[in-house]
């Protein structure tokens, strides 16, 4: 066992079931991603990849296999467990950003906060210190209609490390911004994974935003294809984003 990794897949399967058909999503994966690296998993629709985040995130657990993150087999928990768990470990970014539009960007950042033994001041300084990071202390009382999409990612990035996780996944971080919102929120990550030492795992469709990572996984049909560093990925320059801005 790599002694630098803080997530290690082992034998991983996962399968649905659909009356008497069994629909297999991954199988039989190992892998590991070493503590602050910046990692994307990319694969055609149906591949498995958001499947193995939402596994490693806790959202879902395995057919069979083990899963371990840190120092825990979150392979082996309850949903109660997973739900704890998730709650000190695990930062969320998500392609849509998620935002609760009566709430303004302070108190969307505060969010993840309510849940952890914390006083008032203590979760002041954090979220202030999070929508620092990202770049909009001016924008603390702002409701997210009021915010650019750029914008409210950076709220949701700001959401995702405000309680210091151990680890960062994003679901298509990129895929409802403009190119250069997502050019910008690309930037971020790389940033917050330098000074934070955080460790991103990121889902794309993108080969551009999928560059930015440090290495890169593909999956076909629920299995590992590729295991590469991104600097050695080589793909044709398409537009970054959605079409929305």
């Amino acid at each position: 066992m790599n002694p630098d990794s803080i997530v290690r897949v082992k034998n991983l399967t996962k399968f649905f079931t659909r009356g008497s058909e069994k629909i297999e999503v991954l199988e039989h994966l190992t892998l590991e991603v070493n503590r602050g690296e910046f990692l994307a998993l990319m694969g055609p629709s149906g591949s498995g990849k958001t499947t193995l985040l939402n596994l490693i995130a806790g959202l879902d657990s395995p057919s069979d296999g083990v899963i371990e993150v840190g120092d825990k087999t979150i392979s082996g928990m309850s949903e109660t467990e997973l739900a704890a768990w998730r709650t000190r470990h695990v930062g969320f970014i998500f392609q849509f950003y998620h935002l609760l539009h009566v709430l303004t960007a302070y108190e969307n950042v505060e969010l993840p906060l309510l849940l952890l033994p914390l006083t008032a001041k203590e979760r002041k300084k954090q979220v202030l210190t999070a929508l620092d990071l990202v770049g909009l202390s001016d924008r603390l009382h702002h409701r997210p209609g009021q915010l650019s999409g750029g914008q409210q990612q950076r709220v949701g990035i700001a959401r995702a490390v405000v309680s210091d996780p151990d680890l960062v996944v994003a679901d298509e971080p990129t895929g409802d911004l403009d190119s250069k919102s997502a050019e910008e929120i690309l930037e971020l990550l790389v940033v917050l994974k330098k000074t934070l030492n955080k460790t991103i795992i990121m889902v794309t469709h993108d080969p551009r935003a999928a560059a930015r990572a440090e290495r890169i996984l593909h999956l076909e049909k629920g299995k590992l294809v590729h295991d590469i560093p991104a600097a050695s990925y080589s793909y044709e320059p398409e537009p970054l984003g959605g079409l929305h801005g």
